[in-house]
């Protein structure tokens, strides 16, 4: 069983770490549950594969910290951040970083399990696929300029707000605007988006 591939659950809140356990080993994961960035660190074999599921908002060593410290020390486990106080800016710079998803709580079980089974098989960090990188640059040559001028503010992190007063519009022909690029680029979510252009701003072929 040590070699199986696990679910590393980092949360401060003790009833969030063991529903989620609950959840993922009912749906078939081998889980581990840690109490803070501190306890992961300190209690993580470095041999261990699978996927980090880490919340955001913790004292002491919070998610975004303990995911620098994990690149600095190689340590290349694909994350999905988890919290009940995300923002766009948290996410870009989370993905940024390496992290495959970012997730806002309350979340669905069936979306959170599906995202995990992603991550697991991608390893999304620095291996990519050239086939991946050749149809997400085909589907951004189908945006328009203005989704394009769009979707490269969404990627710097701004808000919807502040996109809409730099461009001179409205905050809702900027939301419809936004479903229509991560429609267009089949992407699930804003971090999804982010992961695709950097992908595509990869060299190779």
């Amino acid at each position: 069983m040590k070699g199986q591939p696990a679910v590393f659950v980092v949360d401060d809140d003790e009833s969030v770490r063991d529903a989620v356990r609950c959840m993922l080993e009912a749906a078939g994961f081998r889980v581990e549950t840690y109490c803070s960035g501190r306890d992961f660190l300190d209690r993580y074999d470095r041999s261990r594969q699978g996927c980090l599921l880490l919340d955001v908002q913790m004292p002491e060593i919070d998610g975004i910290e303990l995911q620098r410290r994990l690149n600095e020390e190689g340590i290349r486990l694909p994350i999905i951040m988890l919290t009940a106080h995300g923002s766009i800016p948290m996410a870009v710079n989370a993905v940024r970083m390496g992290a495959f998803d970012f997730i806002e709580k309350p979340f669905n079980d069936d979306t959170l399990i599906k995202r995990i089974q992603d991550a697991s098989a991608q390893h999304v960090q620095l291996d990519i696929d050239p086939v991946e990188r050749k149809l997400i640059r085909e589907r951004l040559a189908t945006l328009s300029d203005r989704e394009r001028e769009v979707m490269e503010k969404l990627v710097a992190g701004k808000w919807v707000k502040i996109i809409a007063s730099e461009l001179g519009t409205s905050p809702n022909t900027v939301k419809n605007q936004r479903t229509r690029i991560l429609e267009k680029m089949e992407a699930d979510s804003v971090p999804d988006l982010v992961r695709m252009v950097m992908i595509s701003q990869m060299s190779g072929d």
